[in-house]
């Protein structure tokens, strides 16, 4: 059961136009369910992804913003998203460079609520 809502999830976010690849991922950084059309270290990307929102979430408390709960990395060809999923999870995902990311970004938050 739990494994077909995780597929149906991972399904939902790679079903958003510009989405390349994703992973929904625990906060402790293990990958629990993916879809990614490269090869990558996977391990290492779940736990960095859980990092940096760490990190940003981190970042929030200090500066006294209201929630940091998305980090966006942007570079000249592709853009990755990470943001969290409930208090257990976040979702990370890797976005072509033909998207907008502000419309991708509203669109994940959707599925992550």
């Amino acid at each position: 059961m739990l494994k077909e809502k995780i597929s149906a999830f991972i399904e939902q976010v790679q079903a958003i136009e510009g989405v390349a690849a994703c992973a929904l991922v625990s906060r402790d950084g293990i990958i629990a369910g993916k879809h990614f059309d490269r090869d990558l270290n996977e391990p290492w990307f779940g736990a960095l992804s859980a990092t940096i929102l760490a990190s940003a979430e981190s970042v929030g408390s200090i500066i006294h913003a209201k929630s940091l709960g998305s980090v966006t990395i942007r570079a000249e060809n592709s853009s990755v998203i990470i943001m969290g999923a409930g208090e257990n999870f976040l979702i990370a995902a890797i976005i072509s460079d033909i998207a907008e990311p502000t419309r991708v970004h509203a669109l994940m938050l959707e599925v992550a609520q």
